[in-house]
This record gives structure tokens, sequence and C-alpha cells, in this order.
């Protein structure tokens, strides 16, 4: 079965496409269904999604990615009393081996704080260490190194 535009009719269940432009008898002449006037309403008149109106778009009022990343800047990690089991291997806690196993990073400084209490002697090799930990480990019968 076929309708008046020779598409099968019936049998599928897409509508046949609709032909605008064609007279104001089929119902979609004049404005082709467009509307009246507009930019949307001639041909190529295609805006894009990004367009807002003339309104500043979305893109040119927000803040635009500002600054740098310091080449100077140094991370620091800090390692309280407490913690010195945790990365220290048998009593040592030596910088390469820091960096061997990952637990920092090579471009790192290590800070020794001196939260909670020192139970054996430590090798220790740091950067900076407080007062409080130095004397700390001092006591125990530890060694400082500092870089």
């Amino acid at each position: 079965m076929t309708d008046h535009l020779g598409t099968v009719t019936g049998m599928i269940k897409n509508k046949p496409r609709k032909r605008v432009g064609r007279g104001s008898g089929s119902g979609s002449g004049n404005t082709t269904g467009r509307g009246t006037d507009g930019q949307k309403s001639r041909s190529g008149g295609n805006i894009p999604a990004h367009f807002e109106g003339g309104q500043m778009p979305l893109f040119r009022r927000i803040g635009k990615k500002k600054g740098f990343k310091p080449h100077r800047r140094v991370s620091i990690v800090r390692i309280n009393l407490k913690d010195l089991p945790r990365y220290s291997a048998d009593g040592k806690l030596m910088i390469k081996d820091l960096i061997k196993t990952g637990k920092i990073r090579s471009d790192s400084k290590i800070k020794i704080l001196g939260e909670g209490e020192v139970k054996q002697a430590y090798t220790v090799q740091t950067h900076f260490i407080s007062a409080k930990a130095l004397e700390a480990i001092k006591a125990a019968g530890g060694k400082v190194q500092i870089i």
C-alpha cells in the first residue's frame, strides 16, 4: 500500500516526511512552520549551541586559568616521632630508602616533628627537625644527620 508521496504506509511505523512550502492549502505553506520572523526562520539560520542571543557567552564570562606553578616550591613531608616505626626500616630512616620504597617523592624534603614518643634508638637522616624531636631522639640514644 502506498500513499500519494509514493511511500509505503500501514506496514511501517514511521510517518512520511512532511513536505513544507507547497502552498497554503497544504497546511504548511507560507512560513513553512518556521514562524514569522527571526534568524531561525531564514535559510542558513542555524545558530551554534553556545550562542546566548548576544549576551556575553559563558566561556567568556568565567575566569581563565591563572598563575603558574612555582618552580622553586618545596614540598615538605612531615613525620612525627610516633610515625617513625612506619617509615623506618630496622631503626634507620634514610632519605634514599624512602624515595626507593615510594613513600616520598624525590623532590620532597623531610621534617621530623616532636609529636609522640621514641621507644628505640633511631638513626635519622632529615632536612629539617624540630628541637623537641631532636632532643627526644638523642635522649633515646639515636643519631640525627641533617642534610
